[in-house]
C-alpha cells in the first residue's frame, strides 16, 4: 500500500514509515476476487501457483497464511523501496533478477520456494507484483522453469525507489483532436478517475492546494469504486475510504501537461505538475463522502461545503490511533494509497 500525502510539512521518511505501517495492515486483510493484469506477464490473471513449499506456517490472518502475508510484505519492501540499499539491481521496467531477490536477508530467512513466489505473484488480491522470464538466463522463455534464475520479479507500482515511468508504466491520453484516434503506444483515460482518502486528511489536501505523492513517486488512484467488480477494479483505493476525490484527468493534461501513467494491476497513477509535484484543486470536479452522511465537498475546482463540525475523523482502518473528535486526527500523517 502506497501513501500520498499532502502536507508539505511531513517529511519523506515520516511518509514512508506510515506507508509501511499502512503496507503491513493492508497485507494482512481478507483477500479478495482476483483481477487480471496485463502486458503478458505472469502476475494477476495468470494461472494460480500452488500453494506450500518452503516450510513455515503459522497460523492465519485475515483468510491468509501468516508465511503468505510475510513473504508478500517482504517482497514489497524490497521491490518497491530497499532495492538500491540491498543492492539488488532493478531494470528500467522495475524487475529484478529473482534469485537474487531471494538472497535479500528477509526472504532469504523465509527461504520460499517457487510455488510459493507463484502464489504471491498470482494470488494477490492486488495484484501487486509481476513475473516474466529472464531472457539472458532463460533464452527459450520456458514458462515452466522453477529455477529462480530463470525469472525476473517487480513490483507493478508503490515505487519510493526512483523509475523511470515510461518503462514501467503504460501512458494515458485523450483522442487525438484531428481524428478521434488514440494516440500511438497511450491507454485511453479511463471515464472514471478517483482518488479515496480520508475525512482526517481532507483539510490538509485543501489547505496545500490538492495530492501530491511526497514518499512515493506517484498519486495513485482507482478507475472505480473498489466494490465496482464490473468495471475490473483490483486496486489503487482501500476499502475504508471516506472521502471521493474524482478528477478531471483531460482537463489537467490540455492545461497543466499533468502526466497520467496506468500500471499493469490498473492503478491510475500520476506524479502531478512538473513544477510542484502537485494535482491542483481546479482539477477536482467532484469530491464527496462516502461516510457519516457527508455529501458533496467540491465540484468543477469549487469548494461546496466544508466537512461538518462535530465529525468523527478516523484513522484509517487498522491504523493505531482510533476516533479523533472534530480535529485533523492524525497530526503530520501522510495521506493513503494502495
Amino acid at each position: 500500500m502506497d501513501p500520498s500525502t499532502v502536507d508539505d510539512t511531513t517529511t519523506t521518511a515520516a511518509s514512508e514509515a506510515l506507508a509501511d505501517r499502512l503496507e503491513d495492515m493492508a497485507m494482512s486483510a481478507p483477500r479478495h476476487q482476483d483481477g487480471q493484469s496485463g502486458h503478458g506477464k505472469r502476475g494477476g490473471g495468470g494461472k494460480a501457483g500452488k500453494r506450500g513449499g518452503g516450510g513455515g506456517g503459522g497460523g492465519r490472518e485475515g483468510g491468509r497464511d501468516r508465511r503468505e502475508v510475510d513473504l508478500s510484505k517482504a517482497l514489497s519492501r524490497l521491490l518497491r523501496h530497499q532495492a538500491g540499499n540491498a543492492g539488488v539491481e532493478l531494470d528500467r521496467e522495475g524487475f529484478a533478477s529473482l534469485d537474487r531477490v531471494l538472497q535479500w536477508g528477509p526472504l532469504r530467512s523465509l527461504a520460499p520456494a517457487f510455488p510459493e513466489i507463484l502464489n504471491a505473484v498470482h494470488n494477490s488480491d492486488k495484484q501487486r507484483f509481476a513475473l516474466k522470464p529472464n531472457p539472458a538466463t532463460n533464452p527459450a522463455l520456458d514458462e515452466s522453469s522453477t529455477d529462480p534464475s530463470h525469472w525476473l520479479i517487480r513490483a507493478n507500482q508503490g515505487h519510493s525507489i526512483k523509475l523511470d515511468s515510461e518503462h514501467l508504466l503504460k501512458p494515458l491520453a485523450p483522442p487525438s483532436p484531428a481524428d478521434g484516434a488514440q494516440p500511438e503506444g497511450t491507454l485511453p483515460i479511463p471515464p472514471v478517475v478517483v482518488h479515496g482518502t480520508y475525512f482526517a486528511f481532507w483539510p490538509a489536501i485543501v489547505a496545500s492546494g490538492g495530492l501530491k505523492p511526497m514518499g512515493r513517486n506517484h498519486v495513485h488512484f482507482s478507475v472505480g469504486l473498489p466494490e465496482d467488480t464490473e468495471a475490473g477494479v483490483i486496486s489503487g483505493m482501500r476499502r475504508d475510504a471516506e472521502v471521493l476525490v474524482y478528477v478531471d484527468v483531460a482537463a489537467s493534461i490540455a492545461e497543466a501537461g499533468i502526466k497520467w501513467w496506468m500500471s499493469d494491476n490498473g492503478v491510475v497513477l500520476t506524479e502531478g505538475a512538473a513544477a510542484d509535484g502537485l494535482v491542483p484543486l481546479k482539477y477536482f470536479k467532484l469530491v464527496e463522502g462516502r461516510r457519516q452522511g457527508v455529501g458533496l465537498l467540491w465540484k468543477d475546482g469549487e469548494k461546496v461545503a466544508d466537512l461538518p463540525e462535530g465529525l468523527k475523523f478516523r484513522a484509517p482502518q487498522g491504523k493505531r490511533g482510533g476516533v479523533v473528535e472534530g480535529g485533523v486526527g492524525v497530526a503530520g500523517a501522510g495521506e493513503v494509497s494502495p
